[in-house]
């Protein structure tokens, strides 16, 4: 069972998404506390691969406030994501095509721990963030007058 924390919603409107990938976030302690007072922002976070190794940018945890300056950290530290060997592969082969990048897209607790979810984009230019919304309104119209038919 999996409970949302935070979710990035500027990725679906700016990103055509492809692939999913679910992976587990190093994380100290402070910044777990952080994260259970939902003291996250994760809508400008991205994920990036480095030496074999994949890491998280831009998402902003805030210092939990009764941690001593020793114990805390800083807010927007890179932090790294646990994935398989073959994944990091797949994830830096996808990467390499112009115009994708590896936005975050909700993080989540499962069985007791954080885990993040980041997808293969890429971006959307403008006429197709127009096209997507000229759907979901046209969408919410015939959903509403489906609804008023069978109220009759």
């Amino acid at each position: 069972m999996s409970t949302e924390i935070a979710t990035n919603r500027k990725a679906g409107r700016d990103f055509h998404i492809t692939e999913k990938y679910e992976a587990g976030l190093v994380l100290k302690g402070s910044e777990v506390k952080s994260i259970r007072a939902g003291k996250v922002n994760v809508s400008d976070a991205f994920a990036r691969v480095e030496n074999n190794q994949v890491f998280l940018y831009g998402c902003d945890i805030q210092p939990w406030q009764t941690a001593g300056d020793w114990f805390n950290h800083a807010a927007k530290r890179p932090r790294q994501l646990l994935l398989h060997k073959r994944e990091i592969l797949k994830l830096a082969n996808a990467t390499a095509v112009k115009g994708c990048s590896l936005p975050l897209l909700r993080i989540y607790w499962k069985d007791r721990r954080v885990k993040v979810e980041i997808g293969v984009g890429k971006g959307k230019t403008h006429s197709d963030q127009r096209q997507d919304l000229k759907e979901k309104v046209e969408l919410r119209e015939a959903q509403r007058e489906m609804s008023r038919f069978n109220q009759r």
